[in-house]
């Protein structure tokens, strides 16, 4: 008796690390090493690793994937750093707030042991954006501004009157938040600009994929479009205000909000659930970013949070033990409606798609795309906004490479 009691002991012990150990998983992780509980405003990546720029307390990078951070060598302390971009080896901040004369976007060429202040001074630098070798910056009340020579010279690039909250690029067309007249596109690189029918509230963060835009308001949720700002619908996600942050992700999409916290939809915005496990409650998000397999938020005075992609987006690790090939099974339900579930096994650490085709061959979701450790794996795909019909799901890992065929009857 005493034997079985001491082994219901340790089992209770084995279960209960296991236990806490999946708690810890589903949750955001805080990691503010070295840089403490401070109010993040932006992040970047180059290939020496993580920016995080903060309102007060300088910049900070991270070389360890946000493990643990260190002070650059920012003279300009007090400020905010409200904006991040690189191109190439060149980064670039955009500042507010402090005296007049040190506002507006620098630059370093050595990964921020030295800055610049380049010739856009004397404004307010909301946003940075990069397209191809042209760096455009949003300002307050100034409207857009462009350089094609890394900063050395800047002409203004229209919306001369607004005030911009938020920029996006893909390809040619790049986009622009403002704040009350909504948001405005241009096709040209900058040259010209067309307000889109969202025309009467203030844009402050969009995502592009493709042909689709996401536009989080300040008071009224966020938007989508899958015709290039043609025409718009307002998402479920409509009571949370402040949306501050998007990002998108194959199908699915991340908002953080000032109000809310965190947000993710894994049907192109069609449904939306929050995901705060880990967050100290009432955390205001300031701004999210993806790096090296995490999406990290960055919040209003709680530092820096990481959580794993893989978790955030719905793929589920089933066991982690090695299976001895690649493989990939039947959907099940099959034929579904409209959701079903796709298993596969990874045997060594590779590189993984698993994306969706119509009957025609046409990509029209993209389920994961990143690296998985060796194990058993299960996504969910939700057909809701497509019809009935003959689809097909392809797993790429390496050289492995298999397709299978389900069925969506509505």
């Amino acid at each position: 008796m005493e034997h079985c009691a001491h082994m219901k002991t340790i089992l209770t012990i084995i279960l209960t690390i296991i236990f806490s150990a999946q708690i810890s998983e589903a949750q955001w992780e805080s990691m503010d090493s070295g840089m403490g509980a401070t109010d993040i405003r932006s992040f970047a990546k180059n290939n020496s690793g993580l920016f995080a720029g903060t309102c007060g307390n300088n910049v900070f990078f991270s070389t360890n994937n946000g493990l643990s951070w260190n002070l650059n060598s920012f003279a300009l302390q007090g400020r905010c750093f409200t904006s991040l971009a690189v191109n190439g080896n060149n980064i670039f901040v955009g500042i507010t707030g402090g005296p007049v004369g040190t506002e507006g976007a620098y630059l370093s060429t050595n990964n921020g042991t030295n800055w610049t202040l380049t010739s856009l001074n004397n404004l307010f630098i909301n946003v940075l954006a990069v397209s191809g070798n042209s760096i455009f910056a949003g300002t307050d009340n100034s409207g857009v501004y462009k350089s094609t020579d890394n900063g050395a010279n800047w002409v203004q690039s229209g919306l001369n009157n607004r005030t911009i909250l938020s920029m996006a690029t893909n390809g040619n067309n790049i986009y622009a938040g403002t704040l009350s007249y909504g948001l405005y596109i241009s096709s040209n690189n900058g040259a010209n600009w067309v307000q889109t029918s969202i025309n009467n509230m203030s844009v402050a963060s969009i995502a592009v994929s493709e042909n689709r835009i996401f536009a989080g308001t300040t008071s009224n949720g966020v938007y989508y479009s899958s015709d290039n700002g043609a025409n718009w619908i307002q998402t479920s996600l409509d009571t949370v205000t402040q949306v501050t942050s998007i990002i998108v992700n194959g199908n699915n999409v991340f908002a953080g909000s000032f109000y809310s916290g965190f947000s993710v939809s894994n049907d192109n915005g069609v449904s939306w659930v929050q995901k705060n496990e880990g967050l100290p409650n009432s955390t205001s998000i300031r701004r999210l970013f993806i790096a090296n397999d995490y999406i990290f938020a960055g919040t209003s005075g709680s530092g820096v949070f990481r959580r794993p992609l893989s978790e955030v987006i719905g793929i589920h690790s089933i066991s982690n033990e090695v299976p001895k090939e690649f493989s990939l099974s039947q959907n099940f339900p099959n034929p579904f409606n409209p959701s079903t579930n796709i298993r596969f096994e990874i045997a060594v650490t590779k590189s993984v798609e698993l994306r969706v085709y119509d009957s025609q061959g046409k990509e029209i979701a993209q389920l994961y795309n990143g690296q998985l450790q060796p194990g058993t794996y299960e996504i969910n795909w939700n057909g809701l906004n497509f019809p009935s019909g003959v689809y097909f799901y392809r797993l790429n890992a390496g050289a492995f490479s298999e397709t299978k065929k389900m069925v969506l009857i509505k």
